[in-house]
């Protein structure tokens, strides 16, 4: 009797542990099917569940290329103050790359293994997040580029891009020069970060612009890589080689202007009058350099992405058909209307 007690004990155990084997494996196979469910590049999925770690509020990460100047830091505040206003619906989660490519795309895979359900990307660079964008999509995660393009798709690699119209921002700093000079300018242009999709646009605006007109030529570009200390030093070079023949200075961004009109000032030179200064962005030093003489025109290059973000990817959740760039309007400011909107600049 005792052995077929025994023997009846270790069958029921055996049972046990087979049916909680058999629980385990199902578990495990809703969680697989949960986890790979979705379209990165361009369907209504919501991603791969991130939410479910925030309380049930859905998690966002944000990722920054680097906080280096007044326009970064505007976007970046902008995206934070869009989701502070759903605190019941988003958990926003902010890195930044401190302007390393690389360290960027890492920061990009971080956010995937967190399982966030979305990705804004701020890209440094056109290429480098090929792997990173892949790897979100296989986890359903949606990404959409914010105010720069990287390689790939639209609908496919990404949902889509947020962005000024680079090209035209160009275009429109080249037709404000050509009026203002009468269609004569030696120009020196400060570029910005090599590799950048909006480098590459505001320099095609402009030449194929100024292009238009044949005694309007680019005598010298060097990139400052949107950086004022140095575009200030870059200019110095410059300067020192071309000196009084140069007449008009074409900067990728405000602060490399302000790092030129400080290397004109220390040759004697005076930015405003004898060197037009024209740029783009459109922050609030740069309108005061206009109203001070200094600076002639800046086209606004919008930083306050926030509220287009989350409108796009809510327009994306709700299954809505979205186009491979969703744009932003820019404005011009020249000493007609600097004052007037200097106080709500950034």
């Amino acid at each position: 009797m005792k052995s077929t007690v025994g023997g009846r004990k270790s069958v029921a155990v055996l049972a046990a542990v087979l049916l909680l084997f058999v629980a385990a494996l199902a578990l495990g196979g809703c969680r697989k099917e949960s986890s790979s469910s979705g379209g990165g590049g361009g369907g209504g999925a919501t991603g791969s569940g991130g939410g479910q770690n925030s309380g049930g509020k859905k998690v966002i990460g944000f990722s920054q290329m680097e906080m280096d100047g007044p326009w970064r830091i505007a976007e970046t505040e902008s995206i934070k103050s869009e989701a502070a206003k759903r605190p019941d619906r988003y958990d926003l989660r902010v890195t930044v790359a401190q302007g390393d490519t690389a360290k960027q795309a890492a920061n990009v895979e971080d956010l995937v293994a967190q399982r966030v359900d979305a990705i804004f990307l701020a890209p440094r660079e056109t290429v480098g997040f090929e792997q990173a964008l892949a790897t979100a999509k296989e986890r359903g995660i949606p990404v959409i580029l914010v105010d720069r393009e990287a390689s790939g798709a639209a609908g496919e690699d990404f949902v889509t891009v947020l962005k000024s119209d680079f090209i035209k921002q160009g275009q429109r700093a080249a037709e404000w020069l050509a009026r203002a000079s009468n269609g004569k300018a030696n120009i020196v242009e400060l570029s910005g970060t090599s590799g950048a999709s909006v480098t590459a646009d505001r320099g095609k605006g402009f030449r194929d612009e100024i292009a238009k007109h044949p005694e309007m030529k680019i005598i010298q570009s060097q990139t400052g890589d949107f950086n004022r200390a140095k575009a200030r030093d870059v200019m110095q070079n410059i300067i020192q080689a071309r000196g009084k023949e140069i007449t008009a200075v074409y900067a990728h961004n405000d602060e490399m202007a302000l790092g030129a009109i400080q290397a004109l000032e220390a040759a004697n030179m005076k930015p405003g009058t004898d060197v037009l200064i024209v740029s783009v962005d459109g922050q609030k030093s740069a309108l005061q350099a206009i109203l001070d003489g200094k600076m002639n025109v800046t086209i606004e290059s919008n930083p306050r992405f926030g509220p287009l973000a989350f409108a796009t990817l809510e327009k994306f959740w709700a299954g809505e058909k979205l186009p491979p760039i969703v744009g932003i309007e820019d404005r011009l400011f020249d000493k007609t209307n600097a004052a007037q909107f200097l106080n709500e600049a950034y």
